[in-house]
């Protein structure tokens, strides 16, 4: 089996390659970022034969992504066998998402559910979030606060559906995007300063699927560095 991919493994069997994705790097190449060098370029440089696994080329192995400045736990097939056992508990929501988020502003519970329905924007590259009687994708998202500061919450997200930006869109909706979003945010946030960082503060933290044999496991990506650096600076309430 071979192990020189660059990025850390956090898990691998014949089946089964889980690892830890970097912020700043592009899970596969898209119609407007073809050179750019992907996560699915350096899987396939180290292990061919998953080029041929999925039920697209472009994408092999895939049955989940991270937006690029997004970090943390992704799990790609490595064989069409795999492929159809992560598939289905996508697509089933059996697989269980948990992320850790920097939102801004002070969050009014310490729980939540944000159930907006999830649409694509005018605007180019950006979805939307609308209320129940308007068009769009069912999206579920519930939060518990981890901790509180002066202009931002630091919340722990599970996602029930994967749409598209879905965490991003519904933070945004509910009037809390997430420090560091350039795509997702609001122009002017009355007596908050932006914090600077080169990021979108959300890390997938841990994922929890069930293996070809029927044993389930939980995966689980230390926070970054740089954000943990960004939570040693926040004032607290």
């Amino acid at each position: 089996m071979d192990r020189k991919l660059s990025i850390p493994v956090l898990y691998e069997d014949e089946d089964l390659l889980v690892v830890n994705k970097p912020a700043g790097l592009l899970v596969h190449k898209t119609g407007a970022k073809r050179e750019e060098h992907t996560l699915i370029d350096d899987i396939v440089a180290t292990r061919p034969a998953m080029k041929t696994v999925g039920d697209d080329p472009a994408r092999p192995g895939l049955v989940h992504r991270l937006d690029k400045d997004v970090s943390g736990v992704m799990a790609i097939a490595k064989t069409q066998v795999g492929f159809e056992h992560l598939k289905k508990q996508f697509m089933e929501r059996t697989a269980d998402k948990t992320y850790v988020a920097l939102v801004y502003k002070p969050l009014p519970r310490d729980t939540g559910t944000i159930s907006f329905k999830i649409a694509r924007s005018k605007a180019r590259g950006r979805m939307t979030s609308r209320s129940g009687e308007q068009e769009g994708k069912e999206a579920i998202t519930t939060y518990d606060v981890l901790d509180r500061f002066r202009t931002t919450t630091l919340v722990s997200v599970n996602i029930k559906t994967g749409r598209t930006h879905q965490i991003r869109a519904h933070f945004l909706g509910i009037g809390h995007p997430v420090v560091g979003d350039k795509l997702y945010y609001i122009k002017h946030m009355r007596h908050i300063r932006p914090i600077e960082i080169d990021r979108i503060f959300l890390h997938a933290k841990r994922l929890e699927i069930e293996l070809i044999d029927g044993t389930r496991r939980a995966f689980e990506a230390p926070m970054p560095e740089e954000l943990e650096a960004i939570l040693k600076t926040l004032p607290k309430t």
